[in-house]
């Protein structure tokens, strides 16, 4: 929703996404065009709405780059409602795209794709997993990935919310699969202790809210230490993006000052530089 509400609101946008909308369902959609701000009424949903803009066009523009330099298949960890596979630019003989998400999401998302009358595209392979009981790797091995020929991985809107095993878990399963050129980017939030005070109590009001919701923060990554572990783990070119530095990137010299809070960071974690990059 708020992908969606960012098409409407904000000018220019900082991530086009041409499904946002349509995914949603033609009532949902219609709802939104009336009232873009149904869903923004918090004073704190500029801030998500940008950061959920942002993160989804630096997986993109990584993931070019990676393609560029022969990377020919992209894995969507959690996928959701992702549109990337549905408006993919690239043949499926340059990029197949593999969506990983608990078997019942992707029903629903397969529901509202054939109410949306979105068609599937040859490329993309549903890769349902159930992460307490399979292995990621193993899954991604049966549905058709190629261990040797590289790729790029997205991991968006997940790690705060599984146990720090089960993040390492993932991220070495990634090191093992994604191969030359290849890599993730994924955000996570950083620890309490390192805001200041008003940042502080905004974490603590967005903490409270999603555990009220079912799903609270587990994980909390200081930067240094995580990139130490990614480095550990294999990955060689590291770049962490906080919310200053996408700031200064993607929102500078907005007249709507929309800009992304200092809760999450991104991280862009490549095996090695892609082949361009290295030539």
């Amino acid at each position: 929703m708020h992908r969606a509400a960012h098409q409407l609101l904000d000018s220019p946008v900082v991530f086009e996404d041409s499904l946002a909308l349509p995914i949603l369902g033609p009532e949902q959609a219609a709802e939104l065009r009336t009232d873009p701000r149904r869903f923004e009424q918090s004073v704190l949903a500029p801030y998500l709405r940008a950061f959920l803009a942002v993160r989804s066009r630096v997986t993109e523009e990584t993931l070019a780059t990676c393609v560029a330099g022969g990377v020919r298949q992209y894995v969507v960890l959690g996928a959701g409602l992702d549109t990337f596979a549905y408006r993919n630019p690239y043949p499926p003989s340059t990029l197949r795209v593999f969506e990983v998400d608990h078997p019942a999401t992707q029903d629903w998302k397969r529901e509202l794709l054939q109410e949306a009358d979105i068609p599937l595209s040859e490329s993309l392979t549903f890769v349902p997993v159930d992460f307490e009981r399979q292995s990621l790797a193993h899954e991604l091995l049966q549905a058709g990935l190629v261990a040797e020929g590289g790729a790029f991985f997205s991991w968006l809107g997940v790690t705060p919310y599984l146990q720090p095993e089960a993040v390492r878990a993932t991220l070495h399963a990634i090191a093992g699969l994604a191969g030359r050129g290849g890599g993730v980017v994924f955000d996570y939030a950083i620890p309490a202790t390192s805001l200041g005070l008003i940042q502080r109590a905004v974490f603590e009001r967005m903490a409270g809210r999603v555990k009220e919701a079912g799903e609270p923060w587990c994980t909390f990554f200081a930067p240094d230490d995580l990139a130490r572990d990614l480095s550990d783990l294999g990955f060689q070119a590291i770049e962490d993006l906080s919310g200053e530095h996408l700031n200064e990137r993607y929102f500078a010299g907005r007249s709507d000052g929309l800009r992304v809070g200092s809760l999450y960071h991104l991280m862009k974690a490549l095996i090695s530089p892609p082949r361009d990059a290295a030539s």
